[in-house]
């Protein structure tokens, strides 16, 4: 499966989650303050509009002190049990080498347990040290995992439901902007200086403008704004909940009580209920805890929780119940009407700014879950350009960016109601949330390997919590619920019929190899002439030849002395490093001089445009036919050969004497000839622009160790190896076309012939999706008959 593309900066290794010890706790500390203005700016906004959503509508009826009081404790329990027990206390360690999200507990489980669908990711997997794990001790854990690993329906299940969770996630990006702007303008009205709604729309309209048009310049040159701009909002929030609990009504402290939730819902019956999707809005961008893990530590994530999110919310939430229980006029605009005149203008200030901060995070997540989808070959190739060299997270889409904003103007101009924007927000939020708890269920089964009743009373205790919230969210659907839900069906059927039509253009491919008896009856020179040079043939398949390849040998004249099939592999893991990232193995006996080479990326790595690919993949084709003549089990003679494949480690290449490279600078560039490097092989420099791969790259040149004695066969064919990288490469892909058969069912004619075209004439290419050099590719169409 093709890898993402435009990405110029090397991988951040991912950040394990470490012990909270005094030798780390600075550390921690730091990363914790950081977290503010990246995690928790959705989250620490919620108080803006909460109390609005929740006490306007149907409890129109019920607004006294007694249900401001019942909305107060639902508001502080709900606060406690799921960002605190369930975000902080559980799926906080159900990280993925450090990365968390839908997509890494889905990875999880398709490595514990054999549950992808997703095709090319079989061949080879087995020896990427993250898939290691030690067999379940639980013989019921055992039975329900071969069960399910053979029934396909359940797979598929798992996988529109991690679809669908990832849609919600682009469908909170799109709702957190327009609510969070919106929520933090209507101070306006009070004070002093009345704007008609017309002009509030407008400067909406405006904001949301300015900021998606800003993302191209990265996050990484405001980040420094972020985080104290969070700090001086939770100051400010606390400060005056705190004043608001003493000025009003010191006994709303009384709230935590649950006997007011009981009150609650007595008095106020259905409303009430229908009510629990206002309180909803209190844990908005509790998902980014866990969706950004990979930028932080579990540690500084739990300490900046704990210490500052927590206790400043619930301050703020009691203060504003202190204060709409003396004036109940006030609920229309509670949390503005709450703060006291002669700070007034410093909080709308900072209220403005933080609503910006809680947009740009959920925007960055959008942009993580579309690369995360991509990489699994589960959306369209998009280009994908970093924005910064620091931190490989912080990434620019600009298909999706202007898309984002398109949607999330249509939502402010729509529906112009905090309310309804709410309702469709709640329903996304409260979504995602049973999504994320379901597969949470699985990895306590399947990855932690823990009892089913263990998995099961967390199920039913978070399952019995949030879904009494998704029911009362799926009551508002008439009013404004339904937006999330048209938005995440649109997004999964792109998800979902990409998916398909790659995974029916694999089983073709891998239904119709090139029989090895036929490629062997051709003799070495495959009954065509042989050029110096080396072609890089890029084909999904990690076994066989694709049929595509007798396409090459009957329309082209002449191929490359040297072949190598290149099947760049996405698998379930976030990283991978690399001294696995390269596995060779021969497809005919030596004479041949046919290769295959698996790529695998994680879906978190980075891909350079720097021109080391190629030298690797020379390292890493002369280090096998080292390794090769080690082993006696392999036999790579004329007659036969053994077929199986190594995994070439480049930290240990580095240490012996396979080829030697020298490093000379881009003749395009400059005619002085760097200093030549003799060391085994190369560990190559790179320079790296912000957002633009470096123009000037660097070349490698190889040759044989003087000093070394090797076998006349190897050094005949490293020989030839050397030769052929020095006459050049060449880049040969199949232009496919993918049709339905004529027997097909009319839904699968749409599905492939409408919906996928369509998807494919308007995606990236894979040539430039792959860095692929335009100058040096050779395409060769097939028709691909599903």
């Amino acid at each position: 499966m093709e890898l993402d593309s435009a990405l110029t900066i090397p991988p951040t290794p991912p950040r394990n989650l470490f012990p909270l010890t005094w030798v780390n706790l600075s550390g921690n500390l730091i990363l914790a303050y950081q977290s503010l203005g990246v995690v928790y700016g959705d989250l620490s906004t919620s108080p803006l509009y909460v109390y609005t959503s929740t006490l306007i509508g149907n409890l129109e009826d019920h607004q006294n002190e007694e249900a401001i009081f019942g909305a107060c404790s639902l508001i502080f329990w709900t606060l406690t049990l799921i960002p605190l027990c369930k975000y902080v206390f559980i799926l906080l360690a159900a990280d993925d080498n450090g990365e968390g999200g839908t997509f890494a507990l889905y990875s999880l489980l398709c490595r514990h347990a054999n549950f992808s669908l997703l095709p090319n990711q079989q061949a080879s997997d087995e020896e990427l040290s993250a898939y290691r794990y030690g067999p379940s001790t639980h013989s019921n854990v055992s039975l329900l995992k071969r069960f399910l690993e053979k029934q396909k329906r359940p797979r598929t299940g798992l996988l529109i439901v991690v679809l669908f969770g990832s849609s919600m996630v682009i469908g909170d990006g799109v709702l957190t902007s327009a609510i969070a702007v919106m929520s933090s303008l209507p101070g306006l009205q009070y004070s002093g200086k009345k704007l008609t709604k017309g002009a509030l729309l407008l400067l909406a309209c405006v904001i949301l403008i300015s900021l998606f048009a800003l993302q191209h310049i990265g996050t990484h040159k405001v980040a420094f704004m972020f985080a104290p701009i969070v700090m001086l909002w939770l100051i400010s929030i606390f400060c005056v909940g705190l004043y608001n609990i003493i000025h009003w009504n010191p006994k709303v402290v009384s709230a935590i009580y649950p006997y007011y939730i009981i009150k609650f819902f007595r008095e106020t019956g259905r409303d009430g209920w229908i009510s629990l999707g206002g309180i909803l809005l209190s844990i908005t961008g509790t998902e980014a805890m866990y969706a950004d893990l990979g930028h932080f530590t579990a540690v500084s994530i739990r300490l900046a929780f704990v210490f500052a999110i927590y206790p400043c919310l619930v301050v703020q939430y009691m203060g504003q119940a202190a204060f709409l229980s003396r004036n109940l006029h006030s609920i229309p605009n509670s949390f503005f009407e709450s703060i006291p005149d002669p700070v007034f203008w410093p909080i709308f200030v900072v209220a403005t700014l933080s609503a910006v901060v809680g947009s740009q995070a959920t925007i960055t997540a959008t942009f993580s879950v579309i690369k995360q989808c991509q990489a699994l070959g589960c959306f369209p190739r998009v280009k994908i350009v970093h924005t910064s060299k620091h931190i490989y997270g912080q990434i620019y889409i600009p298909e999706i960016n202007w898309m984002l904003m398109i949607l999330t103007l249509s939502i402010t101009i729509g529906f112009q109601d905090t309310t309804l924007i709410g309702n469709a927000y709640g329903l996304a939020t409260a979504t995602l949330m049973f999504i994320t708890t379901f597969l949470v269920a699985l990895v306590i089964t399947f990855v932690w390997q823990k009892s089913i009743w263990i998995s099961g009373m967390f199920l039913l205790f978070f399952g019995i919590i949030e879904g009494a919230y998704l029911s009362a969210a799926l009551m508002k659907v008439p009013q404004g619920g339904w937006v999330p839900l048209v938005l995440s069906f649109i997004f999964m059927m792109i998800m979902y019929i990409w998916h398909y039509g790659m995974r029916l253009k694999y089983n073709f491919d891998m239904h119709n190899k090139v029989p090895l008896q036929w490629l062997l009856g051709l003799g070495p020179s495959l009954g065509i002439v042989r050029v110096p040079g080396i072609g890089l043939i890029y084909t999904e398949l990690a076994t066989g030849i694709p049929a595509i390849f007798s396409h090459f040998v009957t329309n082209l004249p002449a191929f490359h002395k040297v072949l190598v099939f290149i099947c760049v592999k996405s698998v379930p893991v976030p990283y991978v490093s690399s001294d696995e990232r390269f596995v060779v193995g021969r497809v005919c006996p030596r004479p041949y001089r046919m290769y295959r080479c698996i790529v695998r990326y994680g879906y978190k790595d980075i891909q350079r445009d720097d021109g080391d690919f190629e030298n690797q993949l020379i390292q890493s084709l002369a280090e096998f036919i080292h390794m090769e003549a080690g082993e006696p089990e392999f036999c790579s003679s004329e007659g036969s050969f053994d077929g199986r494949m190594m995994v070439t480690r480049l930290s240990s290449i580095q240490s012996g004497s396979t080829i030697i490279a020298t490093e000379i600078e881009d003749c395009s560039e400059s005619s002085s000839v760097q200093s030549s490097k003799s060391s085994a092989l190369l560990s190559l420099r790179s320079v790296y622009d912000d957002e633009n791969p470096p123009v000037r790259k660097q070349h490698i040149r190889f040759h044989l160790p003087a000093n070394r004695i090797m076998d006349s066969a190897i050094q005949e064919e490293l020989m030839d190896l050397i030769v052929a990288k020095e006459a050049g490469f060449a880049y040969i892909m199949g232009h496919s076309y993918v049709k339905a058969r004529r027997s097909s069912s009319c839904f699968k004619k749409f599905v492939i012939d409408v919906g996928y075209t369509f998807l494919r004439k308007n995606c990236r290419g894979p040539s430039v999706d792959l860095n692929i050099p335009h100058i040096n590719l050779i395409e060769v169409g097939m028709i691909y008959y599903v």
